[in-house]
């Protein structure tokens, strides 16, 4: 058993999963009386199991100094952008880089509605996962 398996455990998972949709609040009318609520994503369960692993395998690894995914991904020549994310090269980055791409992608989500289903539904999550995989 590897230490990554409770992230590679999500690939074959991902391959079949919807990962989540906008809710989009189209009953209300912006009135006092019925305030619109903004659009937020609904994610999948599977997606929401996944973040909480990310969070739990960085609280078990704090070798990996994942909190710095930001530093990590600059040491690599990448920055913690989407474009520079999903235009890296994975096949020679090492475990602590793909993990830090992983982990760019999660924490993305709180700045950024619907970043993460982006990283999902366009297939990096899958790829990265794919490229710690072949690492261990």
């Amino acid at each position: 058993m590897s230490k990554f398996d409770i992230l590679t455990k999500y690939i074959p998972m991902i391959q079949t999963d919807s990962f989540g949709e906008w809710v989009i609040d189209k009953e209300n009318d912006g009135t006092p009386e019925h305030p619109i609520q903004m659009p937020f994503v609904g994610y999948s369960e599977m997606v929401s199991n996944f973040i909480d692993d990310v969070y739990t395998f960085e609280e078990s690894n704090k070798n990996m100094e994942l909190t710095r995914y930001g530093d990590i991904l600059k040491e690599n020549g990448l920055e913690w952008r989407t474009d520079s994310m999903k235009d890296a090269d994975v096949s020679s980055l090492n475990a602590q880089c793909v993990l830090a791409l992983l982990m760019g992608a999660v924490r993305a989500e709180r700045f950024c509605d619907g970043a993460l289903l982006d990283f999902f539904k366009n297939g990096y999550m899958l790829k990265w996962l794919e490229r710690l995989q072949s690492i261990e």
